[in-house]
């Protein structure tokens, strides 16, 4: 169900097709979607926006858990992308990465989903050497981390810069604590949302050794410039950690690009819990309630 919601929600750029592709799919109705984007393909070539559009039958079929189906939908997605990069780079525009980016979601969790793990984790290993660069290196090291990370060593944070009262420190410091990951965006109405469960998990545990760390990171803009200033941003940043995030007690927000790459932040907020020996115990993209990150957190507290 998680990753259903996942690929449900998953952000993409307004394209009069895609949403028209989706909505078909929703009623799993794949025909009509395959035959809509035949009926654009036939007035030109294979753009970006058709790109995108066929990588939603991959992930309209791994949703319905039609995992060889989902295989060879992405298979094809994938071939349409990698020939478009012949004439482009992959981050020129926007849609192209969200297409390859489905089309390797889709393979490595098609092939989890039919019981060849280890082959989906050394596929998305693959692929994130060769997409190391790019903008969808985050994505593939989410749909990773989905797979292998629970149960592994916390990654480490980077720590050079941050935002806030509260000076981070290393997770190797934390040990003997449990602690919370949650990676914010400050343009991200869910995670204020999250914001205000947290907080309430902060003063129910605090005293039982919680730690709640807030990693963030820069995006290029603010509300009022769509070309900010790495400083211009920070300081948008820290009003926005102001405002909404000081209730969290004693939460500390490094700032890094990094973190999120690391982490696999594509979505968020994406919440991490890490076990007192500094053990991650939960990896979970998108938002969760009190109730739920208690049912993880008391346990191992």
């Amino acid at each position: 169900m998680k990753l259903f919601l996942l690929l449900l929600t998953a952000i993409s750029l307004p394209a009069a097709i895609v949403p028209e592709v989706r909505a078909l799919l929703a009623k799993q109705d794949f025909a009509a979607a395959e035959k809509l984007i035949s009926t654009q393909r036939a007035n030109g070539p294979w753009t970006p926006e058709l790109i995108e559009a066929h990588s939603w039958l991959g992930r309209g079929a791994l949703a319905a858990k039609q995992y060889d189906q989902a295989l060879a939908y992405s298979a094809e997605t994938r071939k349409l992308a990698l020939a478009a990069l012949k004439t482009r780079k992959l981050d020129d525009e926007k849609r192209l990465p969200i297409g390859l980016g489905a089309s390797i979601e889709v393979e490595g969790q098609s092939l989890a989903g039919k019981g060849q793990l280890a082959e989906a984790v050394a596929f998305l290993q693959r692929e994130r050497k060769a997409w190391f660069s790019t903008s969808i290196r985050t994505r593939i090291q989410k749909n990773l981390n989905l797979l292998s990370l629970e149960g592994k060593p916390a990654p480490t944070l980077e720590l050079k810069d941050s935002i806030g009262p509260h000076t981070p420190h290393p997770l190797s410091h934390l040990k003997g604590k449990t602690v919370l990951l949650f990676f914010w965006a400050h343009w991200c109405p869910d995670c204020k949302a999250q914001g205000m469960f947290l907080a309430e998990l902060a003063a129910r545990y605090a005293n039982r050794g919680l730690v709640i760390v807030g990693p963030t990171q820069r995006y290029g803009y603010t509300p009022t410039e769509e070309s900010a200033s790495p400083a211009a941003e920070k300081a948008w940043i820290a009003s926005v950690f102001e405002k909404s995030y000081t209730n969290i007690p004693g939460m500390a927000a490094p700032l890094s690009e990094e973190n999120f790459r690391v982490y696999g932040s594509s979505t968020t907020p994406t919440l991490v819990l890490i076990d007192k020996s500094g053990i991650v115990r939960l990896y979970n993209p998108g938002k969760m309630t009190a109730d739920q990150l208690a049912a993880k957190i008391s346990p191992i507290l």
